[in-house]
């Protein structure tokens, strides 16, 4: 029903009828162009208020008896918690399988520096035979003699100086 209806229903205006809804925050539910949409159960509380207003309580001190249910859809806290166990499980397979593709990356990684290991090492005794076959003993007499030459000069001249400075 329509506020003109209700309101003529009850005996009042309609601009009464709405300061009631709005004093004593009723739940009434509009249609698609904003209007009150009255039903059985709206009628019947306004006619408790009228009933109290004409019995001399005031607008502020009702107190409705029965408040409208509430029409939302109710979810209770099992369903949350159903669904916040799956989503725990699916971030739990997501990270199984992010941690999947590292250790298979890692492997990957580790199995081509095993693999340039290998090369370097075999690339390291091809170059020993040739120094070798020329008849250079790499271990004693190549690097190392030129390093000791160069530390030798060095420290002449570290010798040398201190010397000079030093007395």
């Amino acid at each position: 029903m329509n506020s003109s209806t209700v309101a003529n229903l009850l005996g009042v205006s309609q601009s009464t009828l709405k300061r009631w809804i709005k004093e004593l925050d009723l739940d009434v539910n509009r249609n698609e162009l904003g209007h009150f949409d009255f039903n059985e159960e709206d009628i019947t509380i306004l006619k408790k208020i009228q009933k109290q207003i004409h019995n001399g309580t005031f607008l502020q001190d009702i107190v409705i008896s029965k408040s409208k249910v509430r029409k939302g859809k109710t979810t209770t806290t099992e369903t949350f918690l159903q669904k916040i166990d799956a989503l725990e499980k699916r971030i739990n397979e997501k990270a199984d399988k992010v941690v999947s593709y590292q250790l298979l990356t890692h492997r990957k990684d580790i199995e081509e520096l095993e693999s340039e290991i290998k090369r370097l090492h075999e690339k390291i005794e091809l170059l020993e035979e040739k120094l070798s076959v020329n008849g250079v003993d790499w271990q004693s007499d190549y690097p190392f003699k030129a390093m000791n030459i160069e530390v030798n000069q060095k420290h002449k001249k570290r010798n040398l100086l201190t010397m000079l400075f030093h007395s």
